[in-house]
């Protein structure tokens, strides 16, 4: 049986997606949909498939099982809902979108309709980020008493002047937090788990003709207790890799990117020097630090076959929707402490 998939949105991001599905045995691109048919065509010559520029008429298509979201992080939904309503599954970038409401209303949707909706964080598919998280599982840090993310990218002020939906509040939902280091702010969750509370600065400092934050800091306190940091930058030129660290009384590790560059426990385990000789050096790429493309699809290629088994098996998989949402909430929280000078205390489930 094949699984056929649309991708809506025909930017760069998209272009990962294609490449992801063309390796999974028994899944194929189908159609592509963008707003412009000539740059549908134009994907469509990259990634044989059938360009639209009618979103209902390419959701009609029966041999279409999921639909991929790449459209501007403020026009997920809108989409998002046509396919759930049409009987598609929906994977949705990252962020799933930029407001709760409107993450609520995608959410609703896709429970409605009875498909599976998803969203696109293949940094929990790393490897190295699944031994880490595997770890804190396991208690070997003892008791967690910090728990980092640093992100300090670069990105040109023509990147941002690339596109009139960069860098606004509308179409990108914020600036280096919402479009860069929610896949390390999902990280953070994914291995710590909820935030309460929240104290944050963000600013402008490096771009022009931007409505939204180049840099930004915030103090977080999770639900377990551990204390944390969050920094996140498009304005650190050249950029370096993005960073979690986690510490506690019993051990200490920091993932660096793909590989992990601290490894150290009061009680050492026999599998720690293999841990140490297969990942300490296994990022391959550049990361997305400096250049948004120098990223790879084989951690997209993973994500999208746990989300096809996750279908095929009845399951939860590891990104479904609620968990898009974590991320947008807690960024938004940041924006919240930021713009008013106040802690905040989020609702923790």
């Amino acid at each position: 049986m094949t699984i056929g998939f649309g991708i809506i949105g025909c930017g760069m991001i998209a272009r990962f997606h294609a490449r992801a599905i063309a390796e999974i045995r028994g899944a194929k691109l189908v159609a592509c949909h963008n707003r412009t048919l000539d740059k549908a065509a134009k994907f469509a010559a990259e990634f044989p498939c059938q360009a639209y520029d009618d979103l209902d008429a390419m959701l009609a298509r029966p041999d279409i099982d999921v639909v991929t979201i790449c459209t501007p992080s403020g026009a997920h939904l809108e989409p998002g809902v046509m396919a759930a309503k049409a009987g598609k599954h929906v994977l949705v970038e990252k962020p799933l979108e930029v407001t709760l409401k409107r993450c609520d209303a995608l959410i609703a949707a896709c429970d409605k309709a009875k498909v599976r909706l998803g969203t696109i964080f293949p940094s929990r598919f790393h490897e190295s980020a699944k031994v880490l998280k595997q770890a804190v599982d396991q208690k070997r840090f003892g008791k967690i008493t910090l728990a980092d993310a640093y992100v300090k990218w670069f990105r040109t002020q023509e990147y941002y002047d690339s596109g009139a939906w960069r860098g606004t509040w509308k179409l990108d939902g914020g600036g280096a937090l919402m479009n860069q280091a929610i896949h390390s702010i999902d990280l953070l969750l994914w291995i710590m788990g909820p935030v309460a509370e929240i104290s944050a600065n963000t600013a402008t400092l490096a771009h022009e003709r931007i409505e939204v934050e180049d840099v930004a800091t915030a103090s977080i306190r999770f639900e377990n207790g551990a204390l944390g940091v969050i920094e996140a930058s498009t304005a650190a030129y050249p950029g370096s890799l993005k960073r979690i660290e986690i510490a506690g009384s019993h051990g200490m590790a920091t993932l660096e990117e793909e590989s992990i560059v601290r490894w150290t426990f009061a009680k050492e385990k026999a599998k720690d020097k293999r841990i140490i000789e297969q990942l300490h050096n296994n990022t391959k790429t550049g990361g997305g630090a400096s250049d948004p493309t120098a990223i790879g699809h084989a951690a997209h290629r993973e994500l999208f076959k746990d989300f096809l088994k996750g279908i095929a098996n009845g399951q939860t998989s590891m990104t479904e929707g609620g968990e898009g949402r974590r991320s947008v909430e807690l960024i938004l929280g940041i924006y919240q402490s930021a713009k008013s000078g106040r802690r905040i205390r989020l609702t923790v489930p």
